[in-house]
């Protein structure tokens, strides 16, 4: 991050093209997004981190005053888990001294995963020229990408073919939702490279690990772990007799509305009849905590190293849910579930479910099941954390 003063000289410097600055926050937000996304793609290929000085007006570089409180902070903060850039943004938020008046300062870095898009749209800025990337441009950071070593689920996986993907779901259902209305009307790509466009395939065309785990029609024969294995047990030991076992198989959104549909089936809700009165209690699990558990569950497990699958175990009195891959990246015990405390170990599986609106906004799964348990009155969910493995308990409410 800029001390204080190379912070002077940004501010100062009104010709330089890898700084933004704006008087104020709320009234300009969607154009600090595209700044940032912009810094992100960094089309000139300088490798050097863009600037949004939040608090200093654009004409003269002078600071304008504004409050800088931890709410302004953290709202800045927000826009990189908002899920509308992806992949996420690197930046930093922090508020600094000009002059000796508050200014917010947004740090972004290039992206390892470009093109990175806002709300679908790829946006870059080359000298005074900033707007939407033209095709050859996207074609440049499509390339670029190579160069980097990116995290796993965006290896193209060796062998596999797009003719194994469910191109029509990707043409009519995600296409749409990933692409603004306007640049698909005007899209002149070819499949592949719409896939590859949007992290789904290399720039050579082959699948990579996300595009197999959501468009792919059987994802298990490269990625043998890539199930859930579900068993429903009459009692509380895996000894006790099992009621019903399921495998479920498939594309990701395949198995995610599998588990919506198994838990809704079996989820209870105890009914009083008294006289002529009617009353139901509430359920003994809430649908909304079980949701973000299970999909937290195939979003951040380890798809590299382990054959294991996601399992998920309905006792008579709980429920389980183990996955394999520990905690990851800036995740600990300490930070789990709390603000900026997240990290993805799959960062393109997560935007890619965020797009097809099974995940609404990053960082808030755990919270989120925190809150719909004691809102049902379950007690809250217990995570286990292992080297290898994750796991959480649900108890049922008594």
């Amino acid at each position: 991050m800029v001390d204080t003063e190379d912070l002077a000289a940004l501010a100062a410097d009104l010709e330089s093209f890898r700084v933004e600055r704006k008087a104020s926050f709320t009234s300009v937000k969607s154009e600090i997004e595209e700044a940032i996304c912009a810094f992100a793609n960094d089309l000139p290929g300088t490798g050097q981190p863009g600037y949004v000085l939040i608090g200093v007006t654009d004409k003269t570089g002078q600071p304008t005053g504004l409050a800088v409180t931890d709410e302004l902070l953290r709202a800045i903060t927000d826009i990189r888990s908002s899920g509308n850039i992806l992949p996420f943004p690197v930046m930093n938020v922090r508020k600094a001294s000009l002059q000796g008046r508050d200014v917010a300062v947004i740090e972004v870095h290039p992206s390892h995963e470009p093109p990175v898009r806002l709300r679908g749209r790829v946006c870059v800025r080359s000298g005074p020229r900033k707007g939407t990337a033209t095709r050859d441009e996207e074609r440049v950071l499509n390339e670029r990408r190579r160069g980097w070593d990116g995290p796993f689920d965006q290896r193209p996986i060796s062998g596999a073919a797009l003719e194994e993907l469910d191109l029509r779901f990707f043409e009519q259902d995600y296409l749409p939702n990933a692409i603004d209305a306007q640049a698909l009307r005007e899209n002149g790509r070819s499949l592949p490279e719409q896939l590859a466009a949007l992290h789904l395939a290399s720039p050579d065309g082959v699948p990579n690990v996300a595009g197999m785990l959501i468009l792919g029609r059987e994802p298990t024969t490269y990625l043998p772990g890539a199930y859930v294995q579900f068993l429903q047990i009459d009692g509380v030991e895996l000894t006790d007799p099992i009621v019903d076992r399921k495998e479920l198989t498939g594309s990701l959104p395949t198995v995610l509305r599998a588990m919506d549909e198994i838990t809704s089936a079996r989820i209870r809700v105890a009914t009083t009849i008294t006289g002529s009165t009617v009353e139901r209690r509430s359920p003994d699990y809430p649908m909304d905590a079980m949701q973000q558990l299970l999909r937290n569950a195939v979003m951040h497990r380890n798809y590299e190293t382990s054959n294991a699958p996601v399992q998920w175990y309905w006792f008579s009195d709980r429920i389980e849910i183990h996955n394999p891959g520990g905690l990851f990246g800036r995740a600990t015990e300490a930070s789990f579930g709390q603000p900026g405390g997240n990290d993805y170990r799959n960062p393109t599986v997560a935007g890619a479910l965020h797009v097809l609106g099974f995940v609404q906004r990053f960082g808030l799964g755990v919270p989120l099941a925190r809150k719909a348990c004691r809102d049902n009155g379950n007690p809250e969910p217990e995570f286990t954390f292992g080297s290898s493995n994750f796991g959480v308990t649900v108890r049922a409410r008594s």
